[in-house]
């Protein structure tokens, strides 16, 4: 089944036309990979350094206490999550960083955070399984509060900004850890293979482009659910239809749990 797996592919098309930082295998080697177009190196970090705590439950930053936020104001605030049995889509737990790292940036700033989520081959073999699964892993975010990183999460518009505190940069948050902590808790599902997620802040991205990669990817997982609740429906009326016409497996789902309907 390859529901997500064209919009990953273009996402990560789009990834790669930009430099990027890499940061592979984060939940076991003390590595990390620089990776740009014209120079790779391969660096040795202390593993210590790359730990960072959680705050639970408190993790409240009010605006005095705010050096910026991801996806403040009119900027973009992107966040999208795919699923793939695809091994050359995610072969590994990874983490990239495209554009200013958080010790790096000044000022609200363009914000998106990308997941990739490796599932074995027979994950859609049980649709209402899968779905329910995909949501538990997708919910993880609401659970993940890595200190001086408060998620500000608005489903109704597709939003997902960031308030990074004054305290937490002088501390040395970056990236990397809160990547750590977010593909740990990915990895406490026991569907969850691999991980790839991706940090973009870079001013230039195309992030109007990226953005309807994320709705429709979410619209992909609502017509899963839409589907599943065998639902008799008039297809040529339904406003998901798009979807159905244009993701690989989506039809085949539909069939299956509707019989003899007709789209």
């Amino acid at each position: 089944m390859k529901l997500y797996d064209k919009n990953i592919s273009e996402i990560q098309e789009m990834v790669e036309s930009f430099s990027c930082r890499k940061y592979k295998d984060t939940l076991s080697s003390p590595f990390h990979f620089q990776s740009d177009k014209s120079n790779q190196k391969a660096i040795r970090e202390n593993a210590a350094n790359l730990e960072w705590p959680t705050a639970e439950d408190d993790n409240l930053i009010l605006r005095h206490e705010m050096a910026y936020e991801l996806g403040g104001a009119d900027c973009y605030a992107v966040s999208a999550m795919g699923f793939t049995s695809q091994e050359s889509l995610v072969s590994r737990d990874e983490i990239i960083q495209i554009g200013p790292d958080l010790p790096q940036i000044k000022n609200d700033t363009a914000y998106a955070r990308l997941v990739f989520v490796k599932v074995a081959d027979d994950f859609f073999k049980d649709s209402n399984a899968a779905y329910s699964t995909m949501r538990q892993i997708e919910y993880t975010r609401y659970h993940v509060s890595p200190k001086g990183y408060m998620m500000r999460i608005s489903t109704a518009n597709n939003r997902e900004a960031v308030r990074v505190g004054k305290d937490a940069l002088l501390e040395g948050l970056d990236f990397q850890k809160v990547g750590k902590i977010f593909s740990q808790a990915y990895h406490e599902h026991s569907q969850v293979q691999a991980v790839k997620i991706v940090f973009i802040t870079a001013p230039e991205f195309p992030y109007a482009e990226l953005q309807k990669h994320a709705i429709q990817m979410e619209q992909i997982t609502e017509s899963l659910n839409h589907i599943l609740k065998d639902l008799k429906m008039d297809c040529s009326i339904c406003n998901l239809k798009p979807v159905c016409d244009e993701v690989e497996g989506m039809r085949e789902l539909h069939f299956g749990a509707n019989g003899k309907q007709k789209a």
